[in-house]
């Protein structure tokens, strides 16, 4: 397994802003409250009239399981395994001292695309408060690399985070004047079309390294 870079992933970067104490009092719905208010109430929205609903037919809402008793361990928890952490720039399509972008090998989008800090962070409220500034002009530096590809109607920029603990933001470009492809199930067009093909996707990326320089 590679080592983890020399200064990065190691060390703690400043101090982020704090987040008060977790008094349980204070919740105005524990999960368990939501659990047992939901479990009977689930609905089945109207997909079968949406344009961008990449399925047909109808559909009913799976069963609402209860809460577990801790949270889910994410993968490279503290740092620890993180693949994030220990990958070598040389996987990465675009490096800085402070950020690196990474080109996701097969995706079905023209372009699918990951900023990641170098350091090991779980939230963006845990970032230092120069380093969430740095951020907001990565997003922008990113988006716009990725608009350089034609043909791109919207760069969707997005954080779920539920399954990585390093902190990163993925970038999807939806292609132009495909209206089914709009809004937040282009991630689920992304499963559903077929993957790209390599000399395209090569071709769109080479594109994006070099708007990003």
């Amino acid at each position: 397994m590679p080592q983890p870079i020399a200064g990065h992933c190691t060390e703690p970067i400043g101090r982020p802003p704090q987040i008060p104490e977790y008094d349980p009092s204070s919740v105005a719905e524990t999960p368990e409250e939501l659990y047992e208010r939901a479990k009977t109430a689930l609905r089945t929205p109207p997909v079968e009239e949406w344009e961008t609903w990449p399925f047909e037919g109808g559909v009913r809402p799976r069963g609402l399981a209860p809460p577990e008793t801790a949270e889910r361990e994410l993968k490279g928890a503290g740092g620890v395994d993180c693949w994030a952490c220990t990958a070598p720039d040389d996987d990465f399509l675009w490096i800085d001292d402070r950020w690196r972008v990474f080109a996701i090998p097969e995706h079905a989008l023209p372009v699918v695309v990951l900023l990641l800090p170098r350091d090991h962070f779980a939230n963006p409220g845990d970032l230092p408060d120069e380093r969430a500034a740095d951020l907001g002009q990565m997003l922008a530096r990113v988006e716009r690399a990725v608009r350089a590809v034609p043909d791109i109607g919207r760069v969707h920029v997005c954080r779920w985070g539920d399954g990585s603990e390093h902190l990163h933001w993925w970038f999807l470009a939806r292609p132009a004047r495909l209206p089914q492809l709009i809004g937040s199930f282009a991630a689920i067009w992304d499963d559903v079309l077929p993957p790209l093909p390599e000399e395209i996707r090569a071709a769109n990326i080479a594109l994006v390294k070099s708007a990003l320089g």
